[in-house]
């Protein structure tokens, strides 16, 4: 059997004023995506798998991307017209494996995924196209028409993207080696949920994936999964969706998805981000001794926020926070005047608010510039990053490791790459909503959740929403149950 592979993966942040483009995609073509086996990603997943089942597999294409702003339009068109030539010419397969993450926005394009899955099938033809999904992604009518099954993330942090990889390329060899008869059942809720109970591990949010999880183990079950949407990526389809494959009863899918929908709807007011004034948290920061982590979710590079907010650091010069802090930041310019004055020099820079200027205000500071890099790094999972010229200035007891491009502030690669050890520190400020935790928890004493401005700010109702579907939880106060449920 011969098995297309494929993967057009990035996570728009429609309040992000800034336009993602070509440079912040890593694209790779034909046979270079086999070497892509060895990382502990989707397409890691899937080539291992499929390598033990002794099939094919025919690379194609591969484009992702650092969450941003939303693809500007002759660019997106670009990427997606070079992955349709890539899987046109390889199109004498007998069935494909596409590794999506489901939350892409163009300036204009609100469903770029549900276009590149419409026209692949148009190019395929009556094979089966087996899809896989962050489980933020944003379903849409037509990727759920034109995929045979679709599988997401089982894990909140993401841990299982190597897991899904395989998940999705054993459902594809289902389809292909039995008389399997792929069935979907899909439930729209109307709601956006966030905050801790949405960590798999421990909150309510666990339960609904191992529902999923028992479906995934019986007779019946293809896939399944909860999509809660990225509540930043406004377009008409933004909510909460459960999906169900199943191997052809209708009926029970249907079944067993409303059970799964149920749960979600009746738990939604626990799905509600606590947050912490920046004062409180600062003085929670100078108690008893170890690491503070600041989650700073609202300029979350991994959610698509611009990376340019400086309100942590003025939060710790205002209030004279006593220890040692790290902090990431995107700021061009301030990198271009660091490598202007060279490594040793102490220069005055204005530090964020380059790219969010409505958001975001720069601050000026005398900085010592400690480091300077060309930005290149591996994350953990053996993906490459690139964080373009990278400089780590000093502001007082204040570290910043400031990029030029956006990264993803997750797992602690992206500062060794840097030579910043974050246990070393009193405190590190972490641009992500959860997904550090699973690289932070054991060095931890304590994770505070900060409310600040941003364009990811999981306080929700404080950002403009004008593409999503209305009335939706929480952003409205009347919100009825979908037909489904009642």
């Amino acid at each position: 059997m011969r098995i297309l592979l494929a993967a057009f993966k990035q996570e728009t942040a429609t309040f992000n004023p800034a336009r993602s483009t070509r440079e912040h995609f890593e694209i790779v073509r034909g046979k270079d995506l086999l070497a892509l086996s060895d990382t502990r990603s989707e397409l890691g997943g899937a080539l291992t798998r499929l390598a033990e089942a002794g099939v094919e597999v025919v690379p194609t294409y591969a484009a992702w991307a650092v969450s941003g702003g939303p693809v500007d339009d002759g660019e997106l068109d670009a990427l997606v017209d070079e992955m349709l030539a890539s899987v046109r010419a390889n199109r004498d397969v007998d069935g494909a494996l596409i590794v999506f993450h489901g939350a892409m926005a163009g300036v204009t394009e609100m469903d770029p995924e549900g276009r590149v899955l419409a026209a692949a099938r148009a190019l395929l033809g009556d094979v089966p196209i087996v899809t896989t999904f962050d489980l933020h992604g944003v379903m849409t009518d037509r990727l759920v028409e034109h995929a045979d099954a679709i599988v997401p993330f089982h894990t909140y942090p993401h841990v299982d993207q190597y897991e899904t990889g395989q998940r999705g390329a054993n459902c594809l060899l289902r389809l292909l080696e039995t008389d399997a008869r792929p069935t979907v059942a899909r439930i729209k809720l109307p709601m956006l949920v966030r905050g801790d109970e949405l960590i798999t591990a421990t909150g309510r949010f666990g339960q609904a994936i191992e529902m999923c999880r028992e479906i995934e183990a019986s007779e019946k079950g293809l896939a399944a999964g909860v999509f809660i949407g990225n509540p930043f990526t406004d377009v008409p389809d933004l909510r909460s969706n459960v999906v169900i494959t199943a191997d052809g009863d209708a009926a029970w899918a249907q079944q067993k998805a409303a059970e799964i929908a149920r749960f979600m709807w009746d738990n939604r007011g626990h799905f509600v981000a606590p947050l912490t004034p920046l004062a409180k948290a600062i003085q929670i920061a100078e108690g008893d001794g170890g690491l503070t982590v600041f989650s700073d979710a609202a300029d979350a590079t991994s959610s698509g926020a611009s990376g340019d907010s400086n309100a942590a650091l003025k939060g710790l010069i205002e209030h004279d926070y006593s220890g040692t802090a790290l902090l990431p930041l995107v700021d061009a310019p301030a990198v271009q005047k660091a490598l202007r004055a060279g490594l040793g020099a102490t220069i005055r820079v204005a530090l964020g608010g380059s790219i969010d200027r409505q958001r975001h205000q720069p601050i000026e500071c005398d900085a010592y510039v400690q480091s300077l890099s060309d930005g290149h790094f591996l994350y953990s999972d053996g993906l490459p990053g690139q964080a373009g010229p990278t400089t780590v200035l000093r502001v007082g007891r204040y570290t910043l490791m400031v990029t030029t491009l956006p990264v993803n502030i997750m797992d602690r690669h992206v500062f060794m790459a840097c030579g910043l050890l974050p246990e070393h520190f009193d405190l590190v400020v972490c641009k992500s909503p959860n997904g550090f935790r699973p690289h932070f928890e054991h060095i931890a004493s304590r994770i505070i959740a900060v409310d600040l401005p941003g364009s990811t700010s999981a306080n929700l109702r404080s950002l403009p929403f004008v593409r999503c579907p209305r009335p939706i939880f929480p952003l409205d106060e009347q919100v009825e149950a979908p037909a489904e449920l009642t």
